[in-house]
């Protein structure tokens, strides 16, 4: 007599949250049960006060107020700050491509750190969940992602890297135990992503999709590689990143 293996059930859940889909799956021993949902609401809070802060669309933000010059960065939550250090990191070390001031239609730069906010709000909102005992965690914004299994020989988690030529396919599979993907390309926003130095969308990439240990510096290093452009695959390797990069003529290429 023999007897089949079964999947572990996972238990699903989405939000709109900071203008985007935040979604969850949960499986193991607080996958569906009240602990697990307590956790996930938990996440959603903090999303939710992170945006109160950062959203740029929101007028009162305190974003939005300092870039306004309103208020100081001393009359802000100490969470501001944290941010700006991590967009002037940033800045540095891309030579200026990413830049959390970015230039206006008319070449005026204003306070936009939003390249940085969701990861770094991913990694904050996740504790909760990542805290279910026996709980593997999936929790993605907008496809950017953290992942973590609790049983280090457990069934990792899959991620399918979509093609952004050709969004009904994939280029890659990527499975992850514990760790962060985050893409950045045009395949749903358009050439939304610019090199701060000239305040133009780079062509020469479609995508960029970076593989690391935490969603804040993964998602920063993604976006920086596409706005170089023709330099950012080599500008991954110099800063010892595994990633997946899709050239504007559909050529995939692995860094590692």
């Amino acid at each position: 007599m023999s007897t089949a293996m079964t999947a572990p059930a996972i238990t699903r859940r989405v939000e709109q949250v900071m203008g985007m889909p935040i979604s969850l799956a949960l499986r193991g021993r607080h996958a569906g049960d009240a602990t697990g949902e307590a956790a996930w609401q938990e996440a959603l809070a903090e999303l939710r006060r992170v945006d109160e802060v950062f959203s740029t669309w929101r007028p009162h933000s305190q974003v939005s107020r300092l870039g306004r010059g309103e208020i100081t960065l001393d009359g802000c939550d100490p969470a501001v700050a944290e941010v700006l250090r991590l967009g002037d990191d940033a800045r540095l070390s891309s030579d200026g491509a990413f830049d959390i001031w970015l230039p206006d239609a008319d070449g005026v730069r204003r306070l936009d750190p939003s390249g940085v906010v969701k990861g770094w709000a991913v990694d904050r909102a996740v504790a909760p969940l990542l805290a279910l005992a026996d709980t593997d965690v999936c929790l993605s914004a907008g496809g950017d992602m953290v992942c973590h299994v609790a049983d280090p020989d457990g069934e990792p988690w899959s991620i399918g890297i979509e093609d952004p030529l050709d969004p009904t396919r994939l280029v890659a599979r990527v499975p992850v135990h514990c760790g962060a993907v985050a893409t950045s390309g045009s395949a749903h926003r358009g050439a939304h992503v610019v090199d701060a130095r000239s305040g133009r969308a780079q062509d020469a990439l479609a995508s960029v999709t970076v593989i690391g240990a935490h969603l804040t510096g993964v998602d920063i290093d993604a976006t920086t590689a596409l706005a170089l452009g023709v330099d950012g695959p080599a500008w991954l390797r110099s800063r010892l990143r595994t990633a997946v990069v899709v050239r504007a003529d559909g050529r995939a290429e692995t860094v590692a």
